[in-house]
């Protein structure tokens, strides 16, 4: 009797494979992430050249979310995972086999198709495979869960890349990418979602309606639309310096390709704390007080990281960003799961963040040039006032809104 009545596991089995698919994926990822613009500048690329590549990327980025959601909405979320992994396995090893850093750029490119299946899939995977009443608490054990790849993937790439080489590095990244890949597959071809998605026309027709109606939701004038206003502007701030972060900690802060990788697992660890806090949170009083939270710890963590040098004040401000930064996604991704309908999140999340990426789209660019031309601190300085300014926005207009309005919401949609 008492088996009966216990309660079952956030987690479902199809949603433990999904994660340890997950984590594998993304260790490989996390091992060459924030070591690609050193090894961009390690292949003679200037500073103003490693921005230009990012801006490339982040206009491929774009393209390609917005069709990897569709695809998703259409033949659902494990097969286009799978198909986008392929593609990740392509890209890992033209990684290591590039001569130039103008060939790493087309490596590069091709090793963002993963990102762009995957990327609008995995949110609406896990909300299609939860409840509504616990979503918050999934969405946080599935980021804690995530962690892993922060902090074995960053200082592992970091002791490869110190030790034995760029390349070498890549190659283990590469081999490990290949893995997950066989994982996803496996799972695409013999798994259902328990809510599966996947009987939409693979069109153009279908396409466009999609896109037309998800884009008449975050332009009407609601939650959506704050949302999509909020966080393009906070994108286009953090794209300023994102991408320029590990020079900065080299050129400016004396930290080592090892202690740059350290400083990212330190930052992941503590993150591993406030994601269930966060789905806590959400469930209980709403979004926006974890949403408003991070935001505040991240400029916390911005305001001291631009008045400090060496390797244990960046420790410091590495475990503020990363308890920021772990209570904005869960609280991001349950309020998304409720206020679009789910055999629409994953052209959603691609035409979302793919809209946000275009407002972001000339940033890595221009603050390279204002590293260059005003001072290495100025796009960081940038990433701390609208990390402050967002949160009044997020406090007044993030309110989910009734059941009975949802679920109108929802209908007309």
């Amino acid at each position: 009797m008492e088996e009966t009545q216990k309660e079952a596991p956030l987690l479902t089995p199809i949603l433990r494979w999904f994660m340890l698919a997950m984590v594998l994926a993304n260790i490989s990822g996390d091992m060459g992430m924030m070591l690609t613009p050193l090894y961009l500048s390690n292949m003679g690329a200037s500073i103003t050249e490693i921005g230009f590549v990012f801006t490339i990327l982040s206009v491929v980025s774009l393209v390609l979310q917005v069709f990897g959601g569709w695809v998703s909405d259409s033949i659902g979320r494990l097969k286009a995972i799978a198909i986008g992994s392929v593609g990740g396995v392509v890209g890992s090893f033209l990684i290591v086999l590039a001569p130039t850093w103008q060939w790493l750029i087309l490596a590069l490119v091709i090793s963002r198709i993963p990102r762009a299946m995957v990327g609008p899939s995995f949110g609406a995977f896990i909300a299609e495979n939860s409840k509504e009443e616990n979503r918050g608490r999934v969405y946080g054990i599935t980021d804690m869960i995530y962690q892993i790849c922060g902090i074995v993937g960053p200082p592992l790439g970091g002791f490869l890349a110190g030790q034995y080489g760029y390349k070498l590095m890549f190659l283990v990244a590469a081999i490990l990418y290949s893995l997950a890949a066989g994982l996803r597959i496996w799972m695409a071809t013999t798994m259902t979602s328990a809510r599966s998605v996947g009987s939409q026309d693979l069109s153009w027709n279908s396409f466009k309606l999609s896109i037309r109606m998800l884009v008449g939701m975050i332009a009407g004038g609601g939650i959506l639309t704050w949302i999509f206003l909020t966080d393009g502007i906070r994108d286009a701030a953090y794209s300023l310096s994102r991408e320029i972060e590990p020079l900065y900690l080299e050129q400016i802060g004396g930290l080592s390709t090892q202690e740059i990788g350290m400083v990212w697992s330190v930052f992941s660890i503590a993150m591993l704390f406030t994601p269930m806090i966060s789905g806590r949170l959400s469930d209980r009083h709403g979004e926006r007080v974890p949403i408003s939270m991070g935001f505040f710890f991240i400029f916390v963590a911005f305001s001291i990281f631009l008045n400090v040098t060496g390797f244990l004040p960046f420790v410091v401000v590495w475990v503020i960003f990363g308890l920021g930064v772990g209570l904005l996604s869960p609280a991001y991704s349950s309020l998304i799961s409720k206020v679009v309908p789910h055999d629409k999140l994953g052209a959603f999340n691609g035409i979302f963040y793919g809209s946000i990426g275009l407002l972001a789209l000339p940033a890595p660019y221009l603050g390279t040039l204002m590293w260059e031309k005003i001072s290495p601190r100025a796009p960081f300085f940038v990433a701390a006032v609208v990390s402050f300014l967002t949160i009044f926005p997020i406090w007044f207009k993030f309110k989910v809104p009734e059941k009975t309005d949802a679920a109108g919401q929802e209908a007309a949609g």
